[in-house]
């Protein structure tokens, strides 16, 4: 017997979807995932922190990027939408950020908490997607196991750079101008 063709999801499935979910519509098919738990929450909140003042305002680092929390990305002709964590651009890139619901512009930076629900999206088809768009790198943090895994596109492909563990203290490339104290992400 064969299988049923699915409806193809649309903007209007992500735009209906019940809140508190996030919605993400992946190769046509609508995703949605509760909101991130406060681990999750709390890494990605301690991350945007430890990142904007060096990278944002030039406080204590040399500034010239764009943070955005969660923010909604339209890639593609039948678009892929995708809502990471954080997202990063380079100012020269993006000077100024629209007055829109959403950027099409590739971000040169982002970073995905992932949790077990998230992590086999966000290995798999979100990565290949980032990929594809051409952002320049990824972070993978996983506050449970204590896990920051640095991701760099090259010729089309993801190198891993490096993986750091535990309450380490690193530079990580593309921000890799300060220190970042791994244990202030796993903070409780």
């Amino acid at each position: 017997m064969v299988a049923p063709a699915r409806k193809r999801a649309t903007y209007q499935d992500v735009l209906s979807a019940l809140d508190p979910m996030v919605a993400e519509l992946i190769d046509g098919e609508l995703h949605l995932q509760p909101r991130p738990s406060i681990p999750h929450a709390s890494a990605a909140s301690r991350l945007f922190g430890i990142l904007f003042d060096p990278f944002s305002r030039g406080r204590g680092g040399p500034g010239g990027w764009t943070f955005l929390f969660q923010p909604e990305l339209h890639f593609g002709v039948e678009p892929d939408i995708l809502v990471p964590d954080l997202a990063g651009w380079r100012r020269e890139r993006l000077p100024e950020l629209p007055d829109a619901p959403f950027l099409t512009l590739a971000q040169d930076w982002v970073c995905e908490i992932v949790s077990p629900g998230t992590s086999a999206v966000d290995r798999g088809r979100k990565r290949r997607i980032y990929a594809r768009e051409s952002v320049g790198h990824l972070w993978l943090v996983d506050p449970l196991a204590k896990v920051v895994e640095i991701y760099r596109l090259h010729s089309g492909r993801w190198t891993e750079v490096a993986t750091f563990e535990g309450n380490a203290v690193v530079r990580a490339e593309p921000f890799d101008a300060i220190e970042l104290d791994l244990a202030i992400l796993w903070e409780r």
